[in-house]
């Protein structure tokens, strides 16, 4: 079942961008897919991505493979490899990241281990993906009210 945040309202019924649970197959598959390279990919295209499972070894390979060729058929070039995370932070819940806790510092807010504890790993991956320096971050306040941890 698709799992979209209210924080990506804007656009996920047209899915112009990326979602956050297709970037978080993306970085369990190693594969970094740029929006330009979304913007490729027809509507149908887009929503398999979104809807085919991506969690065990044998669907994370088969997703790999279904979005390195989608990537070279629409493209033209292979896709760009990401380095795979052994022990993903947003697995962890024993330990908030330090760049989510800082982020939530400059709100003036505060994340208790027992909050972490209670998201699931998409929300945590969200998080951490929204308090990325690199990353615009005008979602993260309204990622924590989803969450009602502001």
């Amino acid at each position: 079942m698709s799992q979209f945040f209210q924080f990506e309202a804007d656009f996920v019924e047209s899915l112009r961008c990326i979602p956050m649970q297709v970037r978080l197959k993306l970085d369990t598959c190693g594969i970094k897919l740029k929006l330009n390279q979304w913007h490729q990919f027809n509507p149908t295209e887009r929503q398999a991505l979104v809807d085919q499972p991506c969690e065990s070894p044998e669907e994370i390979l088969a997703y790999r493979k279904f979005l390195q060729n989608l990537v070279q058929e629409r493209t033209g070039q292979p896709a760009s490899e990401l380095p795979i995370e052994t022990h993903p932070a947003w697995l962890n819940a024993t330990e908030i990241p330090q760049q989510v806790q800082e982020k939530t510092q400059e709100l003036n807010r505060e994340m208790t281990l027992k909050a972490w504890e209670n998201l699931t790993p998409v929300q945590r991956f969200a998080l951490i993906k929204l308090s990325r320096p690199s990353h615009e971050n005008h979602n993260f306040l309204p990622a924590l009210q989803e969450f009602n941890l502001a």
